[in-house]
């Protein structure tokens, strides 16, 4: 492409570089579009390869003017996400990590773990990349604090303790009358210890326990006792970094021979708690800068807990803005503090934090101690990359163009031809992402048993849900079902075409087995991919998790229809009534386990209609032999 720069305005925008086949394959933001814009057609020398690469197939740019740089970072970090560029730095695991929630809105809070982040009031604290770490401080919680364990539905419904109050792990507040004051006071506790002040809180409890003892409490003494013997026990075992108790990420780039590797230090109060690696294939570090804005922008999502303080080994900037890429590093890497950051992008993350956030160098010999160590870890950034070693398999057996990051995988369930149901899994760098599986009722196709007919009709509908579109879209079936699905898509979106395979159990079909058959549209044979190998044992991964989802789907419907059914048919419930139960109690065992006082507090059923009801699902327990409580 022939840039001519009175084409484009000196405003602030966003640019969208599209292929011959008008495929969008760059998405970037520029304070001034022209001057940023023609330092990509500067002479190839002078671009990293990647760039070169990215220049060769530009036929035509978009742009979309925007009023300040802040408009065109958010303009910039949605359409990014929306159409997922082939050539810009994309971050598809934005939700694997755990974060401890304190929900304040309670009038007893309850932590529990979630990967969102909801700006409700609630504290948050982590994150946990390890879902077995982050369950294992939760059980630890529970064992020092004896907080509420259940969600407010069992909360509100429950009529005597639970077997963690029993254990001592719990007040229950849900039934016994519980001081307020006191709970709040546990919950600061509770605040302290995940925050990293346990130190200040062991002084706290050892006062407590000294003036229980004094005044011959001796039970109250022992369990202080133990209480602090089990924060005592957590702080040896975890690696003091800092001096100070505030939260930070500490982030690191490095200069690897493939790409651009990043590390991530995650501290919290003091503490260092987690740590992370992400690689970025094919970028030299003159380009590291402009990705790093763009990767920021995307890892702290709305969604995400967003420390206070983000330490940078280089400010993130635009370098093209009217300096040289090479120029920009060298002022980005100054150690004086002297560079300036990309002011919208903090001003962003301020908003989506709900206070401020500063994006800074680091300060002090601790934080240039923890760079170094998140330096360190990004050296190992392309080692710890398994995803992208199977995705770079898979992209040269398979013959992709570009190595698949988001893989959708579909299979279809039935019964006798009753129930037809159509499972897709969505897995993301080499992960399930639980978030985007969708199940599909397909009544057309009912009674018919046709498998073939049964996947185009998901086709048709999968093509209208729209995008993220699959780089690589896996079906559980032989040539047949792949013939099926790509005529459909390619009827549907003749425009857009996605990427398919299938695979197709060995010889012997039985689950499990290693000689699965791959085939790709327009390929009789299967695909040479080695047996017992990670690329072929990950896609068996993904369709044995479409399999299994479906398949569970399929059967939480049937029990739900078939207990729905015998409920509306006991005396006194009809679909209104039933509707009230399900609303109120939300599964069938609970409403099977309800007692008198729970039914009859559902409006319009009153307390002999609850008495009756009882009686009658005592009889369908007796029927099902389910023992009743």
């Amino acid at each position: 492409m022939e840039f001519t720069a009175h084409n484009y305005p000196e405003t602030p925008g966003v640019y969208l570089m599209k292929d011959a086949g008008g495929r969008i394959i760059y998405v970037g933001k520029a304070v001034n579009l022209r001057r940023r814009l023609a330092s990509y057609f500067r002479p190839p020398e002078s671009l990293g390869a990647k760039t070169r690469a990215m220049v060769a197939k530009i036929r035509h740019i978009d742009f979309l003017l925007v009023s300040t740089e802040k408009e065109a970072l958010l303009l910039e970090e949605s359409l990014i996400k929306q159409h997922r560029p082939r050539y810009n730095i994309v971050l598809r695991d934005d939700k694997r990590y755990l974060l401890f929630k304190l929900d304040k809105s309670s009038e007893f809070p309850r932590l529990s773990l979630t990967r969102n982040v909801v700006r409700d009031g609630s504290s948050y604290f982590g994150p946990f990349s390890s879902a077995m770490a982050a369950r294992a401080t939760l059980k630890l919680v529970g064992l020092i604090f004896p907080l509420r364990k259940c969600r407010d539905r069992s909360f509100k419904n429950r009529v005597r303790p639970c077997l963690y109050h029993q254990l001592g792990q719990c007040l229950a507040p849900c039934v016994l009358p519980v001081d307020r004051e006191r709970y709040m006071g546990m919950i600061a506790e509770v605040e302290q210890f995940l925050s990293g002040r346990s130190r200040s809180l062991v002084r706290v409890l050892r006062r407590r326990m000294d003036r229980a003892a004094e005044e011959l409490r001796y039970e109250d003494a022992a369990r202080l006792r133990d209480q602090i013997k089990a924060i005592e026990a957590t702080l040896e075992s975890q690696a003091s970094v800092l001096r100070d108790d505030l939260d930070r990420d500490v982030l690191a780039l490095a200069h690897l021979p493939e790409g651009v590797g990043v590390g991530m230090l995650f501290v919290r109060g003091g503490r260092l708690l987690e740590q992370k690696t992400f690689f970025w294939r094919d970028l030299d570090m003159n380009e590291a800068p402009d990705a790093l804005e763009s990767f920021l922008a995307q890892y702290y999502g709305p969604e995400r807990y967003i420390p206070p303080r983000i330490v940078l080994s280089l400010l993130p900037s635009d370098p093209a803005d009217g300096e040289s890429g090479e120029a920009e590093l060298e002022a980005a890497t100054r150690t004086d503090g002297g560079a300036r950051g990309s002011e919208a992008l903090a001003e962003v993350l301020a908003e989506r934090r709900g206070g401020p956030c500063r994006l800074t160098l680091p300060r002090g010999d601790d934080e240039r101690r923890l760079l170094g160590m998140a330096a360190n870890l990004a050296c190992t950034a392309n080692r710890t990359d398994g995803a992208q070693d199977v995705a770079a398999v898979l992209e040269q057996a398979l013959n992709l163009p570009a190595p698949p990051t988001r893989i959708e995988c579909v299979d279809i369930s039935h019964l006798g031809g009753k129930g037809v149901r159509a499972g897709m899994v969505v897995f993301e760098r080499g992960e399930p992402l639980k978030q985007a599986y969708r199940a599909y009722a397909l009544p057309a196709a009912e009674g018919t048993g046709d498998d073939y007919a049964a996947l185009a009709q998901w086709a048709a509908r999968r093509a209208k849900s729209g995008p993220p579109w699959p780089d690589l879209l896996l079906i559980d079936g032989g040539r047949g079902q792949l013939a099926a699905v790509g005529a459909a898509l390619a009827e549907a979106m003749p425009d857009n075409p996605i990427e398919c395979a299938s695979i197709a159990k060995g010889p012997s079909r039985r689950a499990g087995e290693l000689e699965d058959h791959v085939f790709r549209p327009g390929r009789r044979n299967p695909v040479a991919l080695k047996s017992g190998g990670a690329a072929l044992l990950f896609l068996q991964r993904v369709r044995d998790a479409a399999h299994r989802f479906v398949i569970g789907r399929g059967r939480a419907v049937s029990q739900k229809n078939s207990l729905a059914g015998a409920l509306v048919a006991l005396p006194g419930v009809g679909p209104g009534t039933a509707k009230k139960l399900f609303d109120r109690f939300g599964t069938i065992a609970a409403i099977k386990t309800a007692d008198e006082k729970a039914l009859a507090a559902i409006p319009g059923l009153g307390q002999k209609s609850a008495a009756r009801l009882r009686r009658a699902l005592d009889a369908l327990d007796a029927q099902d032999g389910v023992p009743k409580g």
